[in-house]
């Protein structure tokens, strides 16, 4: 599919459905994904992807089994060791960061006709970002790892889950507003606080086919957090922002790891 009529369908076919009918289509999808049979997607899905051995066995199931008992099984993968971290600040996720800048920087963004900033993305957390925080939006594709992890050391502060639309995320299709999805989109908020009692916000955004963004357990008012320990996780499709204190030097349209330096 070109990028001119995926655009195409992103805006003006599957963009346009109300939010309700899209989640309806989504969970469709979401219900398939969890049959048996799909684990047979999983191999020619690896192969087409470039999934290779190396990288697959660094992964098990959520249940810690040999092999993944649906495609679903499959996409929430877990590590079966972290990978080693040596920077006090890292990527929460794997993917490709598709947008990054100063947060007073970044120009607002069209929706539907209405004007609105970046800051939106983080709902209620919005205006208590400082201008001279750094933003950075990393798609996950269909192919990556689907765990958020804390990146850093530090306490949880507070959650929200925002209801919205789920529409698609490849941030190729949208020209200069490759974070538009996540403005728009269904998502859950997170914020902590790290060693130096400076805040750090994170946006997990669903996309279409998300059955659910599930938020771990260990993250609750006060819960101390080491870098690293897993925040939340996506059921089908995903975006990760984030609004932190230190500017990355990771170069737009990188792809990053999770527990790779920031």
């Amino acid at each position: 599919m070109t990028t001119p009529f995926y655009r195409f369908v992103s805006l003006n076919v599957w963009g346009i459905i109300p939010a309700y009918w899209q989640k309806q289509v989504s969970k469709v999808y979401s219900k398939i994904y969890n049959k048996a049979f799909t684990r047979h997607i999983i191999p020619p899905y690896c192969k087409l992807n470039g999934l290779d051995s190396s990288y697959l066995k660094l992964f098990q199931s959520e249940s810690g089994h040999d092999g993944y008992s649906s495609f679903q099984d499959f996409f929430t993968r877990k590590y079966i060791k972290p990978p080693k971290i040596d920077s006090p600040y890292i990527w929460p996720c794997e993917g490709l960061l598709c947008d990054s800048g100063r947060i007073a920087d970044i120009p607002e963004v069209n929706v539907k006709g209405d004007r609105r900033h970046i800051r939106t993305i983080f709902g209620s957390f919005g205006m208590e970002i400082p201008d001279d925080y750094y933003f950075s939006n990393v798609f996950l594709h269909n192919n990556n790892y689907h765990r958020i992890h804390s990146p850093v050391n530090g306490t949880a502060v507070a959650s929200e889950r925002i209801s919205g639309e789920l529409v698609l995320l490849r941030p190729w299709v949208y020209k200069t507003d490759p974070s538009l999805p996540a403005i728009r989109n269904e998502r859950v908020n997170v914020s902590l606080k790290d060693e130096k009692g400076r805040p750090w916000y994170l946006s997990i955004v669903g996309g279409p086919a998300v059955g659910t963004i599930v938020l771990d357990r260990v993250f609750k008012e006060g819960a101390r957090l080491s870098i690293g320990d897993e925040i939340g996780m996506f059921l089908l499709g995903s975006t990760c922002c984030m609004a932190a204190p230190v500017e990355s030097k990771t170069a737009n349209g990188s792809k990053v790891q999770m527990g790779s330096a920031y």
